[in-house]
């Protein structure tokens, strides 16, 4: 295939740190392993400066950006391009492949359209998951979200989602163009290379004869983090130690809440966890928690169970689509969860490991670009990959 220019368009990346950020930057530098060029436009966060070298450096476009009226990290992106980068990036891209449907989406969209470039869109996130920080009536909160999302996606020459879940989900919502599954991908060699610290688990209040849960998550309502509080505290055993890894907006209120209901002792909050300390702390884990039923994909289960970790998911499509056979599926309820910490293995188990690492083998980011390329090559115009694309303008316009 001939080098591709790809502009990719985000409302987040760095220095924000969550699944979808994560996923951008993964696939990104996957596709320019393989020789092709990737641009992110996403917006200037205050104070933040991109690190590295060019040309990856350079390659992160950034536009102006508001605040907005939300406690929250990410900002309100103003659609401005300089003259410059459109007419030595924007108008030679191969192709649009857009990770948010607000307005770097409608960017990306506008210039795929203007320019007759194909138009990909991933679907990351259940926006309606998420009605809650929009200060409306709940329900028309959801109700317009759902709206968005489907408006959007069919706008698109074909939509991206990381589990076959997401896929029937969009169609219920009456998405009919093409929908493509390409699970996100992860480095499953260095989340591989995890290894049980025995030191690291006593830094975390874990004895020889504890067990130890963790929980990697951004803090905030969606995630249902009060889940494995009240789990704790139902399942009423001393040996049972949560550490839960990673920040957000209702991290005071669950610190309260912990306390609240008498596991504060055996629960520690561990606050932002650098990427090269996650292997070890998986791996360090008798369990890996997950009580999130909002996820579409949930990149922290993949990364569990490259490290080998035993996975206790609550019971949602996308989790049970991530896990397979490799892991425990519970129902999202406190006498569910404390029932499954009650099953985990009392020693580290080899076969666990071996079948969780099997599992994560699907997410490793070299199958990602594998499938998204094979998804680029399928959209180009012409006799070969983006031959004379401009001479071939999309036919759906907006």
């Amino acid at each position: 295939m001939p080098t591709l220019r790809i502009g990719f368009f985000t409302e987040v990346y760095r220095p924000v740190v969550n699944g979808v950020v994560a996923s951008v930057e993964a696939l990104a530098q996957g596709l320019r392993t393989r020789g092709h060029e990737v641009y992110c436009f996403t917006p200037r966060m205050p104070g933040y400066e991109d690190p590295g070298r060019a040309p990856a450096r350079e390659s992160i476009l950034r536009m102006p950006s508001l605040p907005l009226p939300t406690r929250t990290p990410y900002r309100l992106t103003l659609p401005l391009v300089s003259r410059r980068n459109v007419n030595n990036i924007v108008k030679r891209l191969s192709l649009v492949h857009v990770h948010s449907p607000f307005v770097t989406g409608w960017m990306g969209l506008r210039y795929a359209r203007r320019y007759g470039m194909p138009l990909v869109y991933t679907y990351h996130t259940q926006l309606e998951a998420y009605a809650h920080y929009v200060p409306f009536e709940p329900n028309a909160t959801r109700y317009a979200a759902s709206q968005l999302t489907r408006r959007f996606a069919n706008l698109a020459d074909a939509v991206v989602v990381p589990t076959p879940a997401m896929a029937t989900h969009l169609r219920d919502l009456g998405v009919v163009v093409r929908i493509e599954v390409v699970p996100s991908g992860i480095d499953v060699d260095r989340f591989g290379e995890g290894r049980r610290d025995e030191r690291l688990r006593a830094s975390l209040g874990a004895g020889a004869a504890d067990r130890l849960l963790l929980c990697v998550s951004r803090l905030a309502k969606e995630k249902n983090l009060e889940l494995l509080l009240d789990a704790l505290a139902l399942a009423g055993d001393s040996r049972l130690k949560l550490a839960i890894a990673g920040d957000g907006p209702a991290r005071d209120e669950l610190v309260e809440y912990a306390r609240s209901r008498g596991v504060a002792d055996r629960t520690r909050f561990l606050g932002v966890v650098d990427r090269e300390g996650l292997p070890d702390l998986y791996a360090s884990a008798d369990a890996f928690v997950m009580p999130s039923t909002t996820e579409t994909q949930g990149l922290v289960q993949a990364e569990a169970l490259a490290a080998g970790a035993f996975v206790i998911a609550a019971d949602a499509p996308p989790n049970r689509d991530v896990l397979g056979q490799a892991g425990a599926i519970a129902t999202a309820a406190p006498q569910a969860f404390a029932a499954a910490f009650s099953a985990i293995p009392a020693t580290p188990s080899a076969e666990i490991a071996m079948l969780a690492r099997r599992r994560a083998s699907r997410f490793s980011i070299g199958a990602q670009v594998d499938r998204m390329l094979g998804l680029y090559a399928s959209l180009a115009p012409g006799d070969g990959p983006f031959a004379d694309r401009e001479l071939t303008p999309n036919v759906r316009s907006v």
